[in-house]
């Protein structure tokens, strides 16, 4: 362990996940403002191929990093600590993306379009990957539900900003103060979250590893941690179930509810959202730690797959705004415990960062193949344009399909948590 766990106080726990709240920010900006009104104005007649094209190319960055910067951030003997100085090299190479994506955006190139977001995926997964550590290092069980719960508001908190914030400024045309705030926001974040987290220098778990131990230890047999297999085959579903849909809230709107102005009202609906999860995040997190994980799974997620069928009901943004509060509450209840969850069922608390990433995986591995497959079903169903349509408007049958699968993957995950017998 980086440090001997003891009683934190709440200042402590909300900077330690204050950088979560700028991360959040750049991708609530990103995955539901900025990239699906930059697809279009990249590849107007085949968006949401691009968009799914763009998603699942830097999800497998996403995918494969973490594991690998975990293990190596386990065993880092720098004066700094074990995790911040893959959290400092991290967020400069994240910044360098943002300043290549901006660049590619108005550039309109394809290419090195793919290539920014690339950088900015793999430099957000280096800093996150070792940042993911910090919980299991840094916090007693009996506080744990409580420190996920603080993960889960600046997690919202910071979706929220950057979807709402992101959907006005890319609908006023100033997608470059967007681009401006989120490179201020992840330094700053950064630093207040170095100085909280209580990490010793030079201190680190087990021998160095070499490329080839690193690649083995990735393998977390789930016939000898049943658990730990189970947890992340849910997440994989709760994800994937969530991913189906997410990023083309933005099209849902413009083709499905008829809004005009389609990024800003994406932004709204996401906000109200994440809204309603942040009440209940600090919340489920301490009920989780009095009353059990699971019982809070269960109604969240059977809340949440309920729910999702209701986007192919209402008839209007009102509805719609309803709709997403229900959602969020529910979301936001899971999401706090979600991480806590994870940190339960690590088979080895000196990999911790380690087995973290490759819990994140399930995270991941859906962000990489839901889209693909929602872009494909979306194409699949044709397209309608309209007089004077500045895009072409994909047709509403093909999203009843998207929220129906969404809600039987959400469903699956609730019942399939049941197999968990180390956590209650």
């Amino acid at each position: 362990m980086t440090n001997g766990t003891s009683h934190l106080s709440a200042g402590r726990l909300a900077g330690m996940s204050l950088y979560w709240l700028a991360v959040n920010v750049q991708w609530g900006a990103l995955l539901i403002a900025l990239i699906p009104a930059e697809a279009v104005q990249l590849r107007r007649l085949d968006h949401a191929r691009l968009l799914s094209l763009i998603l699942g190319i830097g999800a497998v960055v996403a995918l494969i990093l973490p594991p690998f910067v975990g293990a190596l951030s386990d065993r880092c003997r720098h004066p700094w600590g074990r995790r911040r100085p893959y959290m400092a090299a991290g967020t400069a190479l994240n910044l360098v993306g943002l300043l290549l994506l901006a660049t590619a955006a108005r550039a309109g190139s394809v290419a090195l379009y793919i290539l920014a977001y690339l950088v900015v995926q793999f430099g957000s997964n280096v800093a996150t990957a070792a940042y993911s550590g910090i919980i299991p290092d840094a916090v007693e069980p009996s506080q744990r539900g409580a420190a996920s719960g603080w993960m889960a508001v600046m997690t919202h908190c910071g979706t929220i900003l950057g979807a709402l914030g992101g959907g006005i400024l890319v609908q006023r045309g100033l997608s470059g103060w967007l681009y401006g705030v989120i490179a201020l926001l992840l330094p700053l974040t950064l630093a207040v979250t170095a100085a909280a987290v209580p990490e010793r220098p030079g201190s680190p778990s087990g021998e160095p590893l070499r490329p080839g131990q690193i690649l083995r230890s990735l393998w977390l047999n789930p016939r000898r941690y049943p658990d730990f297999g189970w947890v992340w085959a849910t997440r994989f579903l709760f994800t994937a179930g969530m991913w189906m849909v997410q990023p083309f809230i933005q099209y849902y709107l413009r083709d499905v509810i008829g809004s005009a102005q389609a990024a800003e009202d994406a932004g709204r609906v996401i906000g109200i959202a994440l809204a309603g999860a942040t009440v209940t995040g600090l919340l489920g997190g301490a009920l989780s730690d009095r009353f059990g994980r699971k019982r809070v799974v269960y109604v969240a997620n059977g809340l949440m797959a309920a729910v999702s069928l209701g986007f192919m009901v209402v008839g209007g943004m009102p509805g719609v705004y309803v709709t997403a509060t229900l959602y969020g509450l529910a979301f936001g209840a899971y999401y706090s415990v979600d991480w806590a969850l994870g940190c339960d069922v690590l088979p080895n608390k000196q990999d911790a960062a380690k087995d973290m990433g490759v819990w994140h995986i399930a995270m991941v591995l859906p962000q990489s193949i839901a889209p693909a497959l929602s872009g494909l079903i979306l194409t699949m169903g044709g397209v309608r344009v309209g007089a004077g349509a500045a895009e072409p408007h994909y047709r509403p049958g093909a999203y009843l399909v998207l929220f129906a699968s969404a809600s039987l993957l959400l469903a699956l995950s609730a019942w399939l948590l049941r197999n968990v017998r180390g956590v209650r």
